[in-house]
């Protein structure tokens, strides 16, 4: 009697309990164009290897629902297109970097340590902040060394 009485109490909370709220249905192609979701995904993966995996997800996420926006359907195709000339241009940008020799690295972190010096000091401190966040494209041991060009 007692197992019944706690069984039906959980049917009771589970029943009064919201449901889940329904799954966001991603469409398969963007509309209006021939560009697949995944591929967007994919080419956001594969060219911003230097964001987190959570910080490649924001950038989806807020592309995404940039694209799904009715009134950007005149320039869906253009703006992904724009957007994926740019995400191969860092991509290359990033491997190029990490292909350069320790020597070289220095030099670039000795060239970016005198060019802070003509920069103002607020605009230093909100690249310092965007070096701390890793959201620059640069390899993260070129990374460390552009940041210690500040002290």
């Amino acid at each position: 009697m007692f197992l019944l009485s706690v069984a039906q109490e959980i049917v009771a909370r589970s029943a009064a309990a919201t449901p889940p709220p329904p799954a966001v249905e991603v469409p398969e192609l963007y509309p209006g164009t021939t560009v697949p979701v995944a591929l967007v995904r994919r080419l956001i993966d594969d060219s911003f290897i230097y964001l987190s995996p959570r910080q490649r997800a924001e950038v989806f996420d807020a592309l995404h629902a940039e694209l799904m926006k009715p009134q950007n359907y005149a320039v869906r195709a253009s703006a992904i297109e724009y957007f994926a000339q740019r995400a191969l241009q860092v991509r290359a940008a990033t491997l190029r970097l990490a292909q350069l020799s320790q020597r070289e690295k220095q030099s670039l972190a000795d060239e970016f340590r005198a060019e802070l010096q003509s920069i103002p000091a607020e605009e230093q401190e909100t690249l310092r902040t965007v070096m701390e966040k890793g959201l620059l494209p640069v390899p993260s041991d070129l990374n460390q060394l552009l940041l210690a060009a500040f002290n």
